[in-house]
């Protein structure tokens, strides 16, 4: 029994981490260095992750810095941001590439909860996913004897309050970035 509540949690508590790493690469028109994530560079033929080629700041609330830590990575730096298709324009002085994070229109805004929604719906499907491998385990553990009747009902109404408790959590989640999009 308690082997099918680790077993929910564990499933549970992915799914959450799942949309929380989702919902960072969600532009709220704020700078955020997780925007860049996903970006790769090709530093003298060897495809890297950006942050492993630069430092990468906020410089503040709608401007990122991108600092490459080789002065001949700024061109295979700006080309790579500019391949992402982030909607960002980059802008190199010689040292630093700057990234100014432009206002987003009420079209975009709601583009961007639409993803929010995706990403939502994604992570509820994944905890209905893990509560049904739950509820067969135990079933089966009831089925060979292994818990009684009593114990199985108490473990299903145990495993649906972590669902519901994880369901909950999403839609907190969701709430909480949804604002942060829609804020002018």
């Amino acid at each position: 029994m308690d082997e099918a509540l680790e077993l929910a949690n564990d499933g549970m508590d992915k799914a959450i981490d799942r949309l929380r790493k989702g919902l960072t690469k969600v532009r709220a028109g704020r700078a955020n260095p997780a925007m860049l994530d996903d970006v790769r560079v090709d530093n003298y033929g060897t495809v890297m992750p950006l942050n492993q080629v630069a430092t990468v700041s906020v410089g503040d609330a709608r401007l990122l810095v991108v600092k490459p830590w080789d002065r001949n990575m700024l061109a295979p730096v700006e080309k790579a941001i500019n391949a992402q298709n982030l909607g960002l324009n980059p802008q190199s002085d010689g040292i630093v590439i700057r990234l100014a994070i432009p206002p987003l229109t009420e079209e975009r805004r709601k583009g961007l909860v639409k993803q929010v929604k995706e990403h939502t719906e994604d992570a509820k499907v994944a905890i209905r996913g893990t509560r049904r491998e739950c509820n067969e385990f135990l079933k089966e553990s009831e089925k060979d004897r292994q818990i009684s009747e009593d114990q199985l009902k108490k473990a299903l109404e145990k495993v649906q309050e972590v669902h519901d408790r994880y369901i909950k959590l999403v839609d907190e989640i969701t709430a909480k970035k949804e604002a942060e999009i829609m804020e002018v």
